[in-house]
């Protein structure tokens, strides 16, 4: 997933996501210049955040 489409997923600002992905642990890898997320990564992720 893009920076976009985990933005839209999580429903948040892009800008958010960009601020935050490092210090909340957002499962983010970079491929060249880009992050990307797979959505299983990233649905663990949220399953492990407080409710």
């Amino acid at each position: 997933m893009t920076i976009d489409e985990v933005a839209a997923y999580l429903a948040k600002p892009k800008s958010w996501v960009y601020a935050n992905w490092r210090t909340h642990g957002i499962p983010f890898k970079r491929v060249g210049n880009a992050l990307r997320c797979r959505m299983g990564d990233l649905n663990e992720w949220l399953d492990q955040q407080a409710p």
